[in-house]
C-alpha cells in the first residue's frame, strides 16, 4: 500500500498546484488536518477538512500571485510519505519572487491522506520523519 501512498501524495501536490479543490475530497479523509509551515510556524495554524483546504486556498490567492510546490524527491515511509520540495512563488502585491526549500510529511489512513505537515527546512523534515540528514 505504501507505493500507492506515494502516488496519492503526487496527485495531491499536482492538484494543489492547479488549485483543484475537488480532488481533495477523493484523496483526503473527512477529518484531514493540514499544518502549513508559514502560518503554522508563527501561530500553530491548522486547517481541517474541506473547509480548511478552501480557506488556505483563498489565503494563498490573496497573498501570492503565483505559488507552486516542486517536489525534488519522495520517500516512501509506509503509512507516511516524505516529499522534499521547493516552493516557487511570487508575492501578489510586491511581485517579489520566492524560491524556498520546503518539505511535507503526509500521513495515511484507509488509503487516503489524513494529515499533512509542511516544513521550511529539509533537515527538520528528515528528522521529523526519523531519517538522518
Amino acid at each position: 500500500m505504501s507505493q500507492a501512498n506515494v502516488e496519492i501524495a503526487k496527485r495531491a501536490i499536482e492538484a494543489f498546484n492547479r488549485r483543484d479543490l475537488d480532488v481533495a475530497d477523493e484523496l483526503t479523509t473527512p477529518d484531514f488536518e493540514w499544518f502549513p509551515a508559514m502560518p503554522g510556524a508563527v501561530e500553530g495554524q491548522r486547517y481541517a477538512g474541506r473547509e480548511g483546504i478552501e480557506a488556505n486556498a483563498a489565503e494563498l490567492a490573496e497573498t501570492w500571485q503565483d505559488y507552486f510546490v516542486v517536489v525534488e524527491e519522495y520517500h516512501d515511509l509506509g503509512d507516511r510519505v516524505l516529499a522534499l520540495s521547493r516552493v516557487r512563488a511570487r508575492g501578489a502585491s510586491s511581485g517579489v519572487p520566492v524560491d524556498q526549500p520546503m518539505a511535507q510529511i503526509f500521513e495515511f489512513r484507509d488509503g487516503r491522506m489524513s494529515r499533512a505537515r509542511t516544513y521550511l527546512d529539509h533537515g527538520e523534515a528528515l528528522r521529523a520523519a526519523g531519517l538522518a540528514e
